[in-house]
């Protein structure tokens, strides 16, 4: 069955709507950042660069690094974009764009999202790495979407009894990593539960002007604990990215440097070392 124009809009050269980019420009190893900035940041490690495709704040650039064929995404921030991004990549390798018809076959992508968040553990430390071994979020993205099986109950159980106490917000769902990137790229990294919230301020208990509808939760999340696990950090992609990922048939792991401790206040003087770091840490083991 074909799929119709209104669903799956394209560019006059036949490449995905939002991404711009055509099925030969994308490599199955993707390394995911939220910043367009950061893009040419990773390039920069690569030995070639073949492709460098841009539609409004999304940014590709796809080359080599140490015989690697990788390509490099910025999705913008929020879960949103992060709908966008993933089913657009999913695309590109799962549906015969030409002929508008999901191929017989299912080709596998390889994700890594490289970011920043705040730690919610007063022990943590600025510039830690922090590997997401859940992705539970608070955007209700996942409900959208045929989705049994998926989401881990009992994890998002227990953050409902112990964090949720304001019912309007949408039904939290909780999903994990791959466990094979988690293996093969975060196994140094601190493991542990992200927090993915809707927005930067009031989503993450950030007061301006604006009072709080819930001013402990920082608190309760601080003191969260189900089984061995606990909140290590606080972002606002991951959830979907790991949803997606597992509806879709992909592997996806993010890994973020804590730029803040929103436990103790703390806050990074510049992490552009520590980011440099991470980038070769996950190029040389993607």
């Amino acid at each position: 069955m074909k799929i119709k124009s209104s669903e799956m809009p394209l560019q006059a050269d036949g490449s995905v709507y939002h991404l711009n980019l055509r099925t030969e420009e994308l490599a199955s190893k993707i390394i995911l950042v939220g910043d367009p900035g950061r893009v040419a940041l990773v390039s920069s490690f690569f030995d070639t660069v073949e492709v460098k495709k841009q539609n409004r704040e999304i940014l590709t650039h796809t080359g080599t690094y140490k015989g690697k064929r990788i390509s490099v995404i910025s999705t913008g921030m929020g879960t949103d974009n992060m709908d966008i991004v993933v089913n657009e990549l999913d695309a590109l390798v799962n549906i015969d764009l030409a002929k508008r018809e999901r191929k017989a076959g299912h080709s596998r992508l390889e994700m890594v999202r490289i970011g920043t968040c705040g730690a919610l553990q007063k022990n943590i430390e600025i510039h830690a790495y922090i590997a997401s071994q859940y992705g539970l979020g608070l955007d209700g993205l996942l409900h959208s979407y045929k989705h049994e099986g998926i989401s881990d109950e009992a994890l998002v159980s227990a953050f409902v009894k112990q964090c949720r106490r304001n019912s309007r917000l949408p039904y939290p769902y909780a999903v994990g990593c791959s466990e094979t990137l988690m293996q093969n790229i975060g196994f140094d990294c601190l493991p542990g539960i992200t927090l993915t919230a809707t927005g930067f301020y009031a989503p993450q208990c950030r007061v301006l002007r604006l009072p709080l509808a819930d001013g402990d939760f920082i608190k309760a999340l601080e003191g969260f604990h189900y089984k061995n696990l606990y909140f290590t950090n606080m972002e606002m992609e991951t959830s979907a990215l790991y949803a997606l990922s597992r509806l879709l048939g992909h592997e996806a792991l993010t890994i973020c440097i804590a730029i803040a401790n929103r436990v103790n206040g703390n806050f990074s003087n510049g992490y552009k070392e520590a980011m440099e770091k991470l980038v070769e840490k996950v190029l040389e083991r993607i």
